[in-house]
């Protein structure tokens, strides 16, 4: 059976998805983990949030009012190693234009990034989310709705706060996959473990207390609409930070005086990102 005709909105489709994948100036990360450090704290089936700096990442941290831009879920060594000697791929995602891919967790060595992991997740269910990511590799989505894509290119539209989140839901839906968390929230789906909160009030059960609030997760759990910030404030997975898996002892840090020559160097050094220093004050 012969590929279907590359049409015209096939074209742009992807050229619209090629510019907003383009990175955006004045990108500083703060405190980046360098792969081998991720490596050592990550267990598969955590999620890896990312601060991205495209321009489809300004427009998703808006409109979710979040840091985060991206998710990638973490396979460990379920996939080969490359024949071509290169880095294992460890991360699976989906991006805006390739869809389903694997990639290495160098990626994202520059990115200030944050682990996500499902709270007493148990061996088979974590090989299951493994599993359900690896078979949708080479997964690809429909970018022939154009409007859906042009929305991305304004990342601050003038609208309420309660409708920004909605705006993500404009539209046919496969852009809205191909850039959000929707295929990591299904591997999870399918083993029924919890990402969003109760809608019903329990003593000592975290829960959404106003009604806009309950109303929201209704719209998002019907829609499947996750994002990478429903992860991070999920009250079912857990933040892990790599300094503190190791021990972090704050009394064993070395401070310096602050007569000390090094304090000095470091306050007469003018910072040329600083505004008295590009105006030349």
């Amino acid at each position: 059976m012969s590929a279907p005709a590359d049409t015209l909105l096939d074209r742009l489709g992807r050229w619209l998805a090629r510019r907003l994948q383009d990175e955006s100036s004045g990108y500083e990360p703060y405190t980046p983990s360098d792969p081998a450090t991720l490596r050592r704290v990550l267990q598969p089936g955590d999620i890896l949030l990312v601060e991205g700096n495209q321009k489809i990442s300004a427009a998703i941290k808006y409109l979710t009012q979040s840091t985060w831009s991206h998710a990638a879920l973490y396979v460990g060594d379920a996939l080969p190693e490359p024949e071509d000697g290169s880095e294992r791929p460890r991360l699976i995602e989906v991006t805006l234009g390739q869809g389903c891919v694997a990639v290495p967790l160098s990626r994202y060595r520059t990115y200030n990034t944050r682990i996500c992991r499902a709270s007493g997740l148990t061996p088979e269910d974590r090989n299951a989310v493994v599993s359900f990511m690896v078979s949708k590799i080479g997964l690809r989505y429909d970018l022939k709705n154009i409007f859906d894509l042009l929305r991305y290119f304004l990342p601050t539209p003038p609208v309420p706060v309660r409708w920004r989140r909605r705006m993500i839901a404009f539209g046919s839906g496969d852009p809205t996959r191909a850039i959000c968390s929707t295929l990591i929230a299904q591997a999870y789906e399918q083993i029924r473990y919890p990402i969003l909160p109760e809608i019903t009030l329990a003593p000592g059960r975290a829960s959404a207390q106003s009604s806009y609030s309950r109303q929201e997760i209704m719209h998002i759990r019907h829609h499947s609409l996750f994002t990478p910030r429903d992860f991070d404030l999920s009250p079912y997975f857990r933040i892990v930070k790599p300094t503190l898996e190791y021990g972090f002892d704050y009394r064993k840090l070395r401070w310096l005086e602050k007569s000390s020559p090094a304090v000095e160097e470091v306050r007469e050094t003018p910072d040329p990102a600083l505004p008295e220093h590009r105006a030349g004050i």
